[in-house]
Formats: C-alpha cells, structure tokens, sequence
C-alpha cells in the first residue's frame, strides 16, 4: 500500500509567492506553513533561502515551528546557495534541499553556455554538496518537459548515484502533453537502473492549461510526488492544483492511490491563501471557486434537485464548502423557482408557481440574478392578486 502513497509537495511559499503581488512577510509564511502541515502536506518548500535576507528567515522560522512535514529549500546548483539553504534548515526535523539545473538544449546553450557533459558534472556536484549537509536531497532537472528523453535518463541516474532521494522531472514551460509528459515519466521509470532507490516527482506548470492532467499522467506511469500550490498559483499561468489532484486521487479510486491531504480543509484554507496573497480565485476554479457547486440552467437545478449525484461529483461538505446552492437566472426552471419559494417559507402549489413563473421570467430577464428579495416582492404581489 505504501507505494500508493501519492506524496504532497507543496510549494505555494515558494513557486506561489513568485506570483507579481503575491510576496508574504515572514510571519504570514510561517502561519500558512503551519496550516499546510495541518492540511497533511508532506512537503513544505518554505524559500529560496540565498534569494534574500527575508526568505532566508522565513525558512529558518518555518523549520523552527514545523514538526511532521519535510521542510525544504531550493538552491541552484551553486556552492553559496547550497550552504545558505543548509543553514536556512538547520532546525528543521526532516530538511530538505531541493537543487538543480536545466537539462534541455535550449537551457544549456542559451542560459549556461555549456555542453551536456557539463551540465551533468554539474548537477552531480550540486548533488554531492547538498548531501554533505542533509540525507534527503531532491534533484530538478529544470526544463525536463524539453529535455531529450536519453540525456535526461542519464542525468537522473548520475544524480542519485550521487545521492539524490526525489528526482523532480519539471514541465517548467507548461509545454507537454499529458501522454507525452506520461511517457517521459515511464521512459524515466524503465531506462534509469537505479530508479529504485529515488521517488519520481512531477512538478507542471499551467501554460497550457495541462497541470493538473500532466501531473495525473505523471502519477499513472511511475511518479509518486506531485508538486503543487493552493489554487493553482505560481510563475506565469500558475503550477499545478493542490486541490485538483488531491481530489482526483480521491474520487477516482480505481487508480489506485492516496494522499494525507485532510480534503475538508480545502475551501478554508484556499480563502485563507487567496486573502493572505491578496489574489482571488476564480469564481469557476475546480474545488475552490465560489461557482464549484452552483446551479443556474433549469436542467442542471431540476436534476440535482432530484438527485445531486447527476450533476455534483463531489459533496461540497467533502471539501469544506458552503453548501450547494441553486442560483435563478433566466436560465432557471420551475422545479429550482418552488425550491427557492420553499426556502423563503412560501407554500405554493403547482399552479401557483406556473402562474409566478411567468413574472419570474420578466425579471429574470432584466437582470443577471433573481434575488430573495425579488422573490418575496413577487410572492405578496401574487398573493395580494389572488386573495
């Protein structure tokens, strides 16, 4: 069973902090640290502790307060970084340095000017420091999504020779299909002699819209980490749902896998990080978005009134969401109309609604939503014309 642990690596203080605005204090990093764990994130990447004298504090503090998850930092393959993170860490229970370097052609010749076999010599390296501070190290081919699947083999099986816990195969530029992203996964799976001893992780980003299916892809062929931020955020379009894979795991069973992730938490914790990052979410988001479990068309509201299964796969209790609601709109039939007539405390018969219809239709049309108190004005005036 434990090899169907899907592990949570959750990077919404790092990836997601480098959302334009988004920056947090100290203090706020380390308050959402604590609720991440509560969560049951297995992984917190707290900073990128070189980056600045603030990031380097968070991630000492975040390690300080943090008692069951990992809490990791990010490097580049540079000496400097790597001591600066390990000492970011040091009171950190489980630490963990994250380091790397780009693996595809583009990255090596336009962003280091260098060949492949320096590449690897110096992702070897990278590896090789971090060790000398912390016995989990997780090694990003960065770029991986564009990567020559052969080369990119190669690099991976070097760096856990060297020493490398998690290999984290990123689709940094959103590019990838899922079947392509699936089959660089598997290729990694079945070509690399030493896989064994290292935990695949997928690490998408959403430039595409993809994250989440290349993340899921991921998982299918041979990944057991996902990498991911609440609501979605990071660099550009964002980086992969937490929530989204986290209730796919959990509502198709069939694939087999599970995470910690306590899903009630969800919607609270997605407002909390929405208002903390001042960053709100879209009303249509997956899980989190206020319209998740909202019905406006006369179809969709006659059959979830009949049974909620038909259009809602999952119970909004099941992810910490207010309850389903049935909004009117001219879309909206009869059966949601007595429905929101119940709530309201009016007993209206068949024929009361078809005839209340009528009117409800005429404000609907004259503007987007048909309010209680729209409701209530149109019950007295019937129930006035009819007395």
């Amino acid at each position: 069973m434990a090899d169907n642990k899907i592990f949570i690596f959750d990077t919404t203080l790092r990836d997601g902090e480098q959302v334009p605005g988004c920056k947090l204090n100290s203090n706020e990093k380390v308050e959402l640290a604590l609720q991440l764990e509560t969560l049951g994130v297995d992984i917190i990447e707290a900073g990128f502790p070189v980056s600045s004298p603030g990031d380097f504090a968070s991630v000492n503090e975040i390690s300080k307060v943090i008692k069951n998850a990992t809490v990791c930092g990010l490097t580049r393959a540079v000496q400097k970084d790597i001591e600066v993170a390990a000492e970011a860490l040091k009171y950190a229970q489980r630490p963990r340095i994250h380091t790397g370097i780009g693996t595809s052609d583009l990255h090596i010749k336009a962003k280091f000017n260098a060949t492949q076999e320096e590449i690897l010599q110096r992702a070897v390296q990278a590896v090789k420091w971090a060790k000398n501070f912390v016995d989990d190290v997780e090694f990003y081919a960065e770029d991986a999504g564009r990567t020559d699947n052969e080369y990119l083999a190669r690099v991976i099986e070097a760096v856990i020779k060297a020493g490398a816990t998690t290999v984290n195969i990123p689709d940094t530029t959103g590019y990838c299909l899922p079947h392509q992203y699936g089959e660089k996964i598997a290729y990694l799976a079945n070509n690399v002699p030493n896989i064994d001893k290292a935990i695949i992780s997928c690490h998408c980003h959403n430039d595409l819209g993809l994250a989440t299916a290349n993340s899921i892809a991921g998982i299918i062929n041979g990944a057991r980490q996902i990498e991911c931020t609440i609501n979605g955020l990071g660099e550009r379009a964002g980086n992969t749902s937490l929530e989204e894979v986290a209730m796919i795991i959990q509502s198709h069973k069939t694939l087999g896998f599970y995470t910690n992730i306590d899903s009630k938490q969800l919607n609270p914790l997605s407002r909390t990080v929405s208002d903390v990052m001042r960053m709100p979410v879209q009303p249509n988001k997956a899980i989190v978005g206020s319209n998740a479990f909202s019905h406006s068309s006369g179809i969709h509201q006659d059959g979830f009134l009949k049974d909620a299964l038909t259009y809602e796969i999952i119970n909004p209790e099941e992810v910490g969401a207010d309850s389903s609601k049935i909004v009117l709109t001219a879309r909206s039939g009869r059966s949601a109309l007595a429905f929101r007539f119940q709530k309201l405390g009016f007993q209206f018969t068949r024929n009361d609604v078809d005839a209340l219809y009528n009117e409800f239709v005429k404000v609907a049309d004259s503007k987007k939503e048909v309010s209680d108190e729209d409701l209530e004005i149109m019950a007295k005036t019937y129930a006035t014309q009819v007395a």
